[in-house]
């Protein structure tokens, strides 16, 4: 035990002293977490700004004159009438951008209403400028306030009240509690900040501590101390681990920060997300951290003692960082819920229990089988891990 101790505290000496990995470890979170934060927030706000002052060039066609629904549109802010575009123009001029909408109303559109018929309006615009998309509600309620007019007309002829029209209304009542609306939506972002800065924290000193010692010829000098070839990786899978989770504790509490200094979340929304995050609910979130650190330490530090280098072990290493996406964004899909079998999924089960921790309706045995998961994938990946160490072949691969 001593011997361990020694050469963990060695390995850890070695990490805290190497700057690209401490980068890694506390600069890399705050940057990433800062840089996404406010950027989504900042396009999402110009996007839908734009949307909303941008002038719109919006063409009528219809084969009578519709003089309410020209007042009702002129009376919009930045709606500019274009009576240039021919009907039979109207797909190239959306095209080429000289008008961002066209209404085409049929040309029985008037009779249709004496006849108190329905009409099908089509709109047409490029979906693929974005703003455009956005703006596209702007036309739509023109064309519901028209709607609504016409109706209040057949209404009055009638003699009849509003409610005669609408003998159903429905009223959607949702029993799910506030934590459980936020925890459906966070639960899809908190694993990218968990599983991400666990690899991230992890992949470094693992390469570091191996394929990195292979590199700078310290590798010799371990293998003749007296501690064992299982004690050095044990050693160097605790530090690795150590690693990952610290890198994901950081990450989370510069989230945390982002959060509170940032201006563009409303505070009363900042303080339901606060009472909803309970203390049972954190504690039970990092018990995750742990058995997740040391399944991704085993299965980077293996790669890292079978690379000759640290070039190579970064070329085997990285491709992970697509693989390790893969479960979490799956686990962002409707219908995907956390059950018997997707807890037996590494990662994909993180993605899930996360959101089900934040909502409160964890179940006991599902956590107890992904911890049981994690921790037994991490042991196989260590003992595959020490067998490697014990093989000369790859200790001294290129030497």
């Amino acid at each position: 035990m001593k011997l361990l101790t020694i050469i963990f505290r060695k390995e850890l000496k070695d990490m805290l002293r190497d700057r690209r990995t401490l980068f890694f470890m506390i600069i890399m979170p705050f940057l990433v977490i800062f840089l996404i934060f406010n950027l989504s927030m900042r396009l999402g706000r110009d996007m839908e700004k734009r949307a909303q002052e941008k002038e719109l060039q919006v063409a009528v066609f219809s084969a009578q004159p519709l003089p309410a629904f020209i007042k009702l549109l002129q009376t919009k802010e930045k709606v500019k009438i274009d009576t240039r575009v021919s009907r039979t123009e109207i797909n190239q001029a959306v095209n080429d951008g000289r008008l961002d909408f066209a209404i085409s109303f049929p040309e029985n559109f008037s009779e249709n209403i004496d006849r108190e018929g329905t009409n099908e309006v089509p709109v047409y615009y490029k979906a693929s400028t974005s703003e455009n998309e956005q703006a596209l509600g702007r036309i739509h309620k023109v064309l519901e306030e028209y709607g609504k007019q016409l109706l209040n007309l057949r209404l009055e002829k009638k003699n009849l009240a509003a409610a005669f029209v609408e003998p159903l209304r429905i009223d959607d009542r949702d029993v799910s509690s506030v934590r459980e609306k936020i925890g459906q939506r966070l639960g899809g972002m908190f694993p990218y900040f968990f599983v991400i800065f666990c690899f991230l924290g992890a992949m470094y000193p693992a390469i570091d501590l191996a394929a990195g010692e292979k590199e700078r010829g310290t590798m010799e000098t371990l293998l003749v101390s007296p501690a064992t070839r299982l004690q050095i990786v044990v050693g160097k899978f605790l530090v690795v681990t150590v690693s990952g989770i610290f890198t994901a504790l950081t990450s989370v509490l510069w989230l945390y920060l982002v959060f509170r200094q940032s201006k563009t979340v409303p505070a009363e929304v900042l303080s339901g997300i606060l009472k909803v995050i309970e203390w049972k609910s954190l504690l039970l979130l990092f018990s995750m951290i742990i058995p997740l650190c040391a399944f991704f330490a085993a299965i980077l530090l293996s790669a890292s003692v079978f690379s000759k280098s640290y070039k190579e072990a970064q070329s085997i290493i990285t491709p992970l960082n697509f693989m390790v996406l893969i479960p979490v964004l799956i686990g962002i899909f409707p219908g995907i819920k956390l059950n018997a079998a997707t807890a037996l999924i590494p990662i994909l089960n993180i993605s899930l229990a996360t959101k089900e921790i934040i909502a409160g309706t964890i179940s006991p045995l599902l956590m107890v089988e992904i911890y049981l998961v994690l921790v037994v994938l991490a042991a196989l990946g260590l003992i595959f891990c020490t067998r490697w160490f014990n093989r000369e072949a790859v200790i001294f691969r290129g030497v």
